[in-house]
């Protein structure tokens, strides 16, 4: 079993940075891919970005160039620069391996104008 733990949502102006953490205890040494999701009100959760064990890195469209995704071994982090209203949501950290998918609890985001 894997437990996450978010940190670091809030409350930003548009154009503002935050930066998110996730920290992963239990059966870590399984874990290889961690990426962070996102649900904005009223929509499904997507994927923002994700961090294979080797480094490698996928991120949505609607954040390349503003987010980075990060780890250092089992926290991964979410820098997010130039934020937009419309990137408020929901964020979810996630981790998985072979045979199980574990979330996080979920960090509000929400960017005013």
């Amino acid at each position: 079993q894997v437990r996450l733990v978010e940190s670091g949502g809030g409350l930003v102006q548009a154009g503002g940075s935050l930066r998110l953490s996730c920290a992963a205890s239990g059966s870590v040494f399984s874990l290889n891919t961690m990426a962070w999701y996102r649900r904005p009100p009223g929509k499904q959760r997507d994927l923002v970005a994700r961090i294979t064990t080797a480094g490698t890195t996928n991120y949505a469209d609607s954040v390349k160039g503003r987010f980075a995704i990060s780890r250092d071994k089992y926290t991964v982090y979410l820098q997010m620069n130039s934020l937009k209203p419309e990137d408020t949501a929901v964020y979810y950290c996630y981790a998985g391996n072979s045979y199980s998918d574990y979330w996080g609890q979920g960090s509000q985001v929400t960017v005013s104008s």
